[in-house]
């Protein structure tokens, strides 16, 4: 046995060694051995050497091997090292080069799958996505006038209200924009839909402002990490000659989405009996009802992305290669069937993947508890969240990154800075030409008198009111000023914009009413009595200038189709970099004539203007986003200007909605220079539209 042993270990030995009988070296260079010298030396006496191939190289010198071909060699014949004691810089060189090969085969594997029923289908299902995001932008907007009534709003709580939802949006994007490089385009969507849907749907049954200020927070988070999931997702299904056309065509579903909610807000909000109450307390008024229907295209699309598959791209980049191989044969199949051609075998049979180089640190169940479990993967996965971002910020990245931040920060500040100008200066100008037509009464006396009806939008002065009766009636836009009640009965009254000022009242009684203490400014009242006074506040039935609101933002949104139908069939032709800086330049002129919009019709035409010129620049920002990041980093590139984008959506707010009644100046020249400053920049970036998805 010992000399078995012995003998085996010389085998052994002598086949590292390369001289074991019957062991053929794969290359072609002499490593020693019994091979005669000579062949050697007539190799190297020739100057036109054969190869293995017996291809002839001539003038090239055959018997001295290129230095590249040793260098080859050496690393063949080297022994494999485990990848725990490899540089990492070596891992991520080898990885990169396995990417760039893998982002020109899986274009020829899209090509091969061809563009038809399955990319149709996730079109729609991800434009509800996009459209839900529309309607998110909207709703607060159209569902303010009445439910700062509803909730007794103040002028603060309005304007935080407003914003809640960009900056929930704000988060969403970034968070969830990170999470879908790690988790995946599918799963992350379907969480953020799902938070968008439950907090929305829970928002219009919720009566407190607070309450309801936190659910319109959680459910722009969900649908504001939304976006940059839903482009970096379709966008994987699509080959290079289809992309920028089609994300373009996705994009419409954003108009679809204001058009929407436009349409709703218009045929709901003013019918106020659309609801129902429950005792004094709970009211769930015709805003709420309009605020539930918004819901709708979410939870659509959330509904129907279970059918959809996960991204083959992004599983490839996390080395599921079976996975990925079986979701593109569903691609294949589904399409080649809808052409009606069946027989058409995918002949894809491997697909390169990347070289895996994150560590997921993992505890197994027999070493910690779940909780421990769940607390280092989720913050595992964190850190894989925050190194992405930073690489976005890394030498290779870094100068497109800042430019492109530049660039969506001042298309955002200008564009929702003036969405938001527009409604409040028609409601600027319909307040002038409200006022301009109130009634004064002066030195007026009246005794012994009824009143039953409205009175609206005049201002009493000097009047003296002796045993009068205010029975079952409304103030609206009034205002008594020195004036003298005495001895007079209001029951059952409610008001709007009302005010008594500088008023003597004496020996009056009012009951159930809202006229409260804060509306008597400067006013005597003496042996007058407060009884029953009406709880919370009260919702005015919708004036005739509320609908003009909804049409302008109808318009708005209907005005961008040509813009969008432009940009989609000249994406391809012109590139991405002239349509973002053509786009915001001619924007910018358009802001110009704005010093000319003295009438609501003159504003109504601009803001249209503004908003179909615009459209192109939004459209191609999202094609290059997209395409100038590698997969497994899109989503985080895309999450984080998109952040970016709603913090300047949150700035344009409330800088644009200050200079209201004030000045027109700055608004406009704030806008004009900001689209020319960004869209000059926008011209230096590069050009992707002929590059492959890396």
């Amino acid at each position: 046995q010992g000399g078995r042993e012995a003998n085996q270990v010389s085998d052994d030995y002598r086949y590292q060694d390369g001289n074991y009988e019957g062991y053929a070296p794969n290359d072609s260079y002499y490593r020693g051995g019994d091979e005669p010298a000579h062949e050697e030396d007539a190799q190297s006496d020739v100057t036109e050497g054969h190869d293995e191939d017996d291809e002839v190289y001539e003038g090239e010198y055959q018997g001295i091997p290129h230095p590249d071909d040793i260098k080859e060699k050496q690393k063949q014949r080297a022994p494999a090292v485990a990848d725990e004691y490899r540089d990492r810089a070596d891992l991520m060189a080898e990885r990169m080069e396995d990417e760039e090969q893998l982002a020109h085969q899986y274009e020829n594997i899209i090509e091969e799958c061809g563009h038809g029923r399955f990319q149709w289908t996730l079109f729609f299902v991800l434009g509800l996505a996009l459209m839900a995001d529309g309607v998110e932008v909207f709703v607060v907007g159209f569902v303010l006038p009445s439910a700062e009534k509803d909730m007794c709003l103040s002028s603060s709580n309005k304007g935080m209200l407003g914003l809640i939802v960009y900056l929930g949006m704000m988060v969403g994007a970034v968070m969830l924009g990170g999470l879908a490089d790690k988790l995946g385009r599918k799963k992350c969507l379907i969480i953020s839909l799902a938070i968008n849907a439950a907090f929305a749907f829970l928002s219009s049954f919720v009566q407190g402002y607070g309450f309801f200020l936190f659910c319109r927070l959680i459910s722009g988070l969900g649908i504001g990490g939304s976006l940059p999931i839903v482009f970096a997702y379709f966008s994987e299904f699509l080959s290079r000659e289809k992309r920028g056309e089609h994300l373009s065509w996705l994009c419409m579903f954003w108009m679809i989405g204001g058009i929407f909610a436009s349409a709703m807000a218009w045929s709901i909000i003013p019918h106020y009996g659309w609801g129902f109450s429950m005792g004094t307390k709970y009211h769930f008024h015709s805003w709420r009802v309009f605020v539930l229907v918004c819901s709708l295209p979410c939870i659509a699309s959330l509904v129907a992305l279970k059918f959809m598959p996960e991204s083959p791209r992004f599983l490839l980049e996390i080395g599921k290669h079976d996975e990925a191989w079986m979701i593109l044969k569903q691609v294949h199949d589904t399409n080649m069937r809808a052409k009606g051609e069946p027989e058409r075998v995918f002949t894809v049979s491997y697909i390169k993947t990347p070289k895996q180089v994150d560590e997921f640190i993992e505890i197994q169940s027999s070493t910690g508890t779940w909780y421990q479990r769940w607390l280092v993967r989720i913050t595992t996965t964190f850190k894989q969240v925050w190194d992405n971002v930073l690489y976005c910020l890394t030498a290779q990245y870094r100068m497109n990154t800042l430019m492109l931040a530049v660039v969506w920060f001042t298309m955002a500040l200008s564009y929702y800075g003036l969405i938001v100008w527009f409604p409040d200066m028609i409601r600027y100008l319909q307040e002038e030409a409200y006022e301009s037509r109130v009634k004064i009464f002066d030195e007026e006396e009246v005794s012994h008198f009824t009143f039953n009806f409205t009175l609206e939008n005049q201002i009493h002065r000097n009047g003296e009111y002796r045993n009068d009766k205010f029975i079952g009636m409304k103030f609206k836009e009034v205002r008594f000023e020195d004036s003298l009640f005495e001895e007079c009965y209001f029951e059952d009254v409610t008001s709007s914009e009302t005010f008594f000022e500088n008023c003597t009242i004496i020996s009056t009684v009012f009951y159930n009413t809202d006229l409260y203490e804060h509306i008597f400014i400067n006013c005597r009242l003496i042996n007058s009595t407060f009884l029953k006074e009406k709880e919370g506040c009260h919702l005015d039935f919708e004036e005739e200038n509320d609908f003009l609101i909804y049409l302008v933002s109808f318009l708005g949104s209907l005005s961008v189709l040509p813009g969008n139908i432009i940009s989609a069939l000249l994406m391809d032709k012109i590139g991405r970099i002239r349509m973002i800086g053509g786009s915001m330049l001619i924007s910018a002129v358009c802001c110009f004539f704005l010093f000319f919009g003295n009438s609501e019709s003159a504003m109504i035409g601009w803001q249209c203007l503004f908003c179909g010129a615009s459209i192109a620049a939004w459209n191609a920002l999202d094609v290059i986003t997209v395409e100038l990041y590698p997969t497994d980093k899109r989503a985080t590139a895309f999450g984080i200007l998109n952040g970016l984008c709603k913090f300047g959506a949150i700035l344009g707010n409330s800088i644009f909605a200050s200079f209201v009644g004030i000045t027109k100046v700055v608004p406009i020249l704030l806008a004009s220079s900001a689209l020319v400053g960004g869209g000059l920049l926008a011209l230096r970036l590069p050009e992707t539209r002929e590059q492959v998805l890396m």
